[in-house]
């Protein structure tokens, strides 16, 4: 098999799989069905579930050895919290809270 033909081919199976899953949940419960309890359960819990799994995994290689280790990082945490808590926008949370970020690690 050609490269070019594998690679369009992979390319054909890649978009297949994609269209599949964003149409998946609309041919199980459109056309008036209601959503099982279980999966609108997860679509209220997930969300939070992920945020927290996100803040572990950013903050789990912090050196304490040094200030310039861990502060930064803290800061720029707690400021996200604090804009998500005034704003309740997120992507405002994310964009103000990487840029103090980078700010603090520059200039720290």
């Amino acid at each position: 098999m050609s490269p070019s033909l594998y690679s369009a081919l992979q390319i054909a199976v890649i978009a297949a799989v994609t269209i599949l899953l964003r149409f998946l949940p609309f041919w199980l419960f459109g056309g008036g069905r209601k959503t099982p309890k279980f999966v609108s359960y997860l679509g209220s819990v997930l969300p939070s579930a992920i945020m927290g799994m996100l803040v572990v995994y950013c903050l789990r290689n912090l050196e304490f050895s040094a200030a310039s280790g861990w502060l930064p990082a803290v800061i720029a945490g707690a400021a996200v919290a604090a804009l998500q808590a005034l704003t309740r926008r997120s992507l405002v949370s994310i964009l103000g809270g990487t840029a103090l970020y980078m700010v603090l690690v520059n200039f720290l």
